[in-house]
Order: C-alpha cells, then sequence, then structure tokens
C-alpha cells in the first residue's frame, strides 16, 4: 500500500457515499486509475465491505451496554461454544475472547431493558456454561468511530 491507497482508504472510512471522480480528484489520479486501486483493494480484502452507519437511537437502539463474562469451564471449545451462542444473538454487536480476568466480552445495543432481560436469559442461565457476568450500561459516549487508523495518509 502507498500513500494513494492510504489516502483513498482515510476518504472512504470518513464517506464511502463518495463518488469515483469525486474520489480521483482529491487523490490526482484519473477516474479509471483510482477505481481499479479501490477494486484491489478490495479483492485483497483490505476493504472488507462497506456498509451505512445508522445512528442508534433513531434506530431504535439508543442503549449500549458492555459485558464482562466469566466461564464456568475454560479451554477453546467452551469459549468457541458460547461466543458462537453469543453470536446468534442480534442485539450483540460486537463478541471478543480476550485474556485477563474474564473469558469474553460482548458488546449490545438494545431497545430496552426488557431486550436485555431476555437475552441475559438465553445466554447467562441454565446449561450456558457461564459463572458470571458483569454489565455496564454507557452513560455517555466520548469517542465511538469506526475508521481504523493508517499511517499519515498524505503530507
Amino acid at each position: 500500500m502507498d500513500r494513494i491507497d492510504r489516502h483513498l482508504l482515510k476518504l472512504l472510512q470518513e464517506d464511502a457515499s463518495r463518488t469515483n471522480a469525486d474520489l480521483a480528484e482529491e487523490v490526482g489520479l484519473s477516474p479509471s486509475s483510482c477505481l481499479r486501486r479501490i477494486r484491489r483493494l478490495k479483492s485483497t480484502g483490505v476493504i472488507s465491505r462497506i456498509v451505512a452507519l445508522l445512528n442508534p437511537a433513531k434506530a431504535g437502539r439508543g442503549m449500549k451496554a458492555i459485558v464482562m463474562v466469566e466461564l464456568e469451564r475454560h479451554g477453546e471449545q467452551h469459549v468457541r461454544r458460547f461466543l458462537d451462542l453469543a453470536s446468534r444473538e442480534p442485539a450483540i454487536i460486537q463478541a471478543y475472547s480476550v485474556s485477563g480476568e474474564t473469558d469474553a466480552i460482548l458488546m449490545l445495543r438494545l431497545a430496552d431493558m426488557e431486550e436485555f432481560d431476555a437475552l441475559c436469559e438465553r445466554l447467562f442461565r441454565d446449561q450456558s456454561n457461564v459463572a458470571r457476568f458483569y454489565t455496564s450500561f454507557v452513560l455517555r459516549t466520548a469517542k465511538e468511530i469506526t475508521a481504523i487508523p493508517l499511517q499519515e495518509a498524505w503530507r
């Protein structure tokens, strides 16, 4: 990846709806050269997908929670089984196996407490292999971005 690729990626992360002609002009390429670069970035997997970012509150998902999970039984198969179960829950927008005191961290976008309670019943009760879970509800967001930091894209 050269500096033009990094600049294109920066621009696309800011607003992927920009036209190819706008992008080409911004980075100083012809539209055809710009399109070839973007297609290459997609085919090599640098760009994994292009999506629309929604306003959670306006989409009815204004409640955000972070859940730290401790499993009773450890080991790759137990963690994988729990994460597979968690990944099937629509309200869970991110699920991670982590090091440290907890085994997994889940990020949730919820409509309300009733939805959270129902999710807890499905994921954390009975035969789920969950020893404990700790939930923090986000009161205020200081920073939340989707952009991946890149080396200086343009000088």
